[in-house]
């Protein structure tokens, strides 16, 4: 038999599937909800408590408990890097009206806020193996965030790498101030000569790290995926590494593999 705050809980639950409690409205406050339901205000946190870990409300401090709002779906597929690369060497206006954001989303250019920052660091060992190189070359780290206009938590945190060398040819490649840089990281390589043969993904998950979960705006208990990208060269250089998190909540991936015919 359920107890009294799994009751509470359930009935705030099919009010918010039904609708009848709507996404970013306020909840009654725990007074007023432990004087509709006969219940102390404790029990009654204790309900508060189930729809705040399945993401159903989130407590705003010093305003109260709201309907958590639906955040965009993110589907991530793996046909995404061969639709960049048919891209990389388009006309500007063409690589310039979409990007895979906007893809994977279905949102408008418009629709979005984008951020970049770039440093150069020195390659540490995970780094310098997956490129290939010694310890300490020189790489670009770049840091994105994209989000939805109407939300403030990024679709993904985004953390990549490129080899210093093989890029400062093109100066525009160094600069922050050129992203969002039209037709994406295929067309950037592009510029400088490179051609990319094939990217290897790699995808595990786990529980987010305090500050993923702030910025992410995760529920509690909901989990991250991890995704690390390599992407080499047509002369078999890793000529890219990037570390994507995903929240775990509002992201979809999608592999679709064809297969040859016998």
């Amino acid at each position: 038999m359920a107890v009294a705050y799994e009751r509470i809980a359930d009935t705030l639950r099919q009010s918010i599937r039904a609708g009848r409690l709507k996404p970013g409205e306020r909840l009654p406050s725990e007074a007023k909800l432990a004087e509709e339901f006969r219940r102390s205000v404790p029990t009654v946190r204790d309900a508060l408590r189930v729809l705040q870990d399945e993401g159903l409300i989130e407590k705003q401090h010093g305003r109260g408990n709201f309907v958590r709002r639906r955040r965009t779906l993110a589907l991530r597929t793996n046909l995404r890097h061969q639709w960049e690369k048919n891209r990389a060497r388009k006309p500007l206006e063409q690589r310039a009206r979409t990007g895979a954001t906007e893809q994977d989303t279905g949102l408008q250019v418009d629709d979005l806020v984008f951020s970049a920052s770039y440093r150069e660091i020195e390659a540490n060992e995970d780094l310098a193996r997956a490129f290939g190189l010694p310890a300490g070359t020189t790489l670009l780290e770049r840091i994105y965030r994209t989000r939805c206009t109407a939300e403030s938590a990024p679709f993904s945190l985004v953390t990549s790498y490129l080899v210093h060398d093989l890029i400062a040819q093109n100066p525009d490649l160094l600069d922050e101030t050129k992203e969002p840089w039209p037709g994406g990281s295929q067309s950037q390589l592009h510029s400088v000569g490179i051609e990319l043969d094939r990217i290897e993904e790699r995808v595990t998950a786990r529980p987010p790290m305090p500050e993923e979960a702030e910025e992410l705006e995760l529920p509690p208990g909901t989990s991250v995926l991890v995704l690390r990208k390599t992407s080499y060269d047509t002369h078999d250089r890793a000529v890219g590494v990037s570390y994507v998190i995903l929240p775990g909540d509002r992201t979809e991936m999608l592999f679709t593999t064809s297969l040859e015919r016998w």
